[in-house]
């Protein structure tokens, strides 16, 4: 009896690690902090997913610790990155229409960024993503403002000849119109570039403009209000061939926990820039507001500029700028 119980049990160990052995891990790679909202929605889709039980595992390599922050949609693509929170616009140069999710005043609010991610504009960016067999989890648009560090910026003429820091192709276009000299860099390098004297202005998130801690360096700040020239569409991405691998069960656990991830995603994107006002304030640093007025001079500025651009560089580019101001 004793040995048949003791066979019993190495059995059961044996199970024990084949199911282990047999568990699916898979690695997202991102830029930022733990305490980030981005890093917060990874973080949802994998504990959702490790309780669904479902031998699938998520490992988030954060801190641009696996890859430079630049550098993950090509893996990605290539099936040697699972997943990845990108800043799509980040990958413009392997898909130029990319760079239509960070256009200056394109975006009016949060549930505007909503619509935008349910609409045909979106499916059509999402065919394109096919193409690299990428695909998105989970949508997510973040608001942002202007950071200067000696003086406030609200209008274009405030930017003139400053050494100025802009998230993606379309914002330095924009920027340079209006008298700016550019210094491309992911908004995790705004901080040192601030403190050792390279940038003057940064524009970025404001989670971002938090989780980097950007208030030490800065003297004012105008974060996103009522109007809101900064949108930039900030998904969950994975490659494509990896999830179709993964058995029904799996992909039903991501699924759902992505769907969980969005709705947290939008709401706590809502709440991100008065927060971030708010900490800036409690730091000393002086708070400026955008006017319409001024809005309305940038967004002039932009459509002489990167709008203008975009279209003649891309070929489906008026066809995709059409879609997305077609949304209400």
């Amino acid at each position: 009896m004793k040995s048949i119980f003791k066979t019993a049990v190495a059995a059961l160990a044996l199970t024990s690690v084949a199911a282990v052995a047999n568990a699916t891990e898979l690695r997202l790679s991102h830029q930022w902090s733990t305490k980030d909202i981005r890093h917060q929605v990874a973080q949802i889709v994998a504990d959702e997913v490790a309780a669904a039980d479902v031998d699938l595992d998520i490992k988030i390599f954060g801190s641009k610790s696996l890859f430079k922050p630049r550098e993950q949609y090509k893996p990605l693509s290539r099936g040697q990155l699972d997943m990845t929170v990108l800043p799509l616009s980040y990958a413009g140069g392997q898909q130029p229409a990319y760079n239509l999710t960070l256009m200056p005043g394109l975006v009016k609010n949060h549930d505007h960024a909503a619509r935008l991610s349910n609409s045909p504009f979106m499916e059509a960016l999402e065919a394109k993503m096919a193409e690299d067999d990428v695909m998105v989890l989970v949508h997510g648009y973040l608001a942002g403002g202007f950071a200067g560090k000696d003086k406030c910026i609200t209008n274009p003429s405030d930017i003139e000849g400053l050494q100025t820091r802009a998230a993606g192709k379309s914002f330095e276009q924009m920027l340079a119109g209006a008298g700016a000299s550019i210094a491309s860099m992911a908004s995790s390098e705004i901080y040192n570039a601030m403190q050792t004297g390279v940038l003057q202005a940064a524009n970025t998130s404001s989670s971002s403009f938090v989780s980097y801690r950007i208030y030490e360096q800065v003297s004012c700040y105008t974060p996103a209000g009522e109007v809101a020239l900064w949108f930039m569409y900030q998904p969950l991405l994975m490659n494509k061939r990896t999830f179709d691998g993964l058995n029904e069960a799996q992909q039903n656990a991501l699924l759902a926990a992505a769907a969980k991830a969005e709705a947290y995603y939008l709401e706590e994107a809502k709440k991100q820039d008065a927060a971030s006002a708010k900490v800036f304030a409690d730091a000393g640093v002086e708070i400026a507001e955008m006017s319409a007025e001024d809005f309305d001079a940038w967004r002039t500025l932009a459509m002489e500029t990167s709008y203008a651009k975009f279209v003649e560089e891309v070929s489906d580019g008026q066809a995709l700028l059409d879609m997305a101001l077609a949304v209400e």
